[in-house]
């Protein structure tokens, strides 16, 4: 079998192309001010380094970049980060991408004012050791965003979700075959993940489910509730 970091790896780099599509016409839509306005009000004020970590196509890269702050955003997926810088040259601004580990970043300790992630805490093998890297690269009083879903329990291969029609069968078994193999598949989450946070010197608050803020422009996503983990470093 795969190396698991490689085979997360290759299934991104297949997702890619269509990823972005979908990115692409988030960017364009009125969910893009709905994150806007709720990344906002949880961000410290002034112009901040972020990093972006599991970048994908860029939407959040591009959303920050408009804001005014500097971001940093890395990706394991080599595919995705062209993706991203397409699409960061589309909207007309700026950031700087590196292909890189989640787990194992290559920062120095409180480089970042703020760390923000979508979509991928639940494809990471080793959660825990990334939220210590996340910690270990913010300032004190830095933030953590972490916008995630409970997918642990679910089957994509039948569970009626965006992705049902949308991504070949073969692709659909090939993430279930990666979530069942993680260890964050067997957590409650989000609660699992508050009490790791604390645990790591974090003073944490979240929302069970943001989909109904963020989701407003009619665009098909799944059915799991989106929640949000907001951290900050103590």
């Amino acid at each position: 079998m795969k190396n698991i970091s490689q085979r997360i790896e290759n299934y991104w780099d297949a997702r890619s192309t269509d990823f972005s599509r979908v990115r692409r016409i988030e960017l364009a839509s009125a969910d893009f001010a709905a994150w806007n306005e709720v990344i906002a009000a949880r961000l410290p004020a002034g112009q901040l380094k972020i990093l972006d970590v599991g970048t994908g196509a860029g939407f959040f890269a591009v959303l920050l970049a408009k804001l005014g702050h500097a971001v940093t955003g890395i990706d394991m997926s080599a595919k995705m980060i062209d993706e991203a810088q397409k699409n960061v040259a589309a909207f007309d601004c700026r950031a700087d991408f590196f292909k890189m580990n989640a787990q194992e970043l290559d920062f120095a300790d409180e480089t970042f004012d703020a760390v923000i992630t979508r979509n991928l805490t639940w494809t990471l093998p080793d959660v825990v050791q990334a939220y210590r890297e996340w910690r270990r690269v913010l300032k004190t009083g830095g933030v953590l965003l972490n916008f995630d879903s409970n997918y642990g329990d679910k089957n994509f291969t039948n569970e009626e979700t965006c992705a049902k029609g949308e991504v070949e069968t073969e692709m659909l078994v090939e993430c279930q075959e990666i979530k069942d193999s993680l260890r964050i598949s067997t957590h409650t989450r989000p609660r699992w993940d508050v009490e790791r946070l604390e645990m790591l010197g974090f003073d944490v608050s979240f929302d069970e489910d943001i989909a109904p803020c963020v989701h407003v422009d009619g665009i098909p996503y799944d059915s799991i509730p989106l929640f949000g983990i907001y951290a900050t470093k103590i």
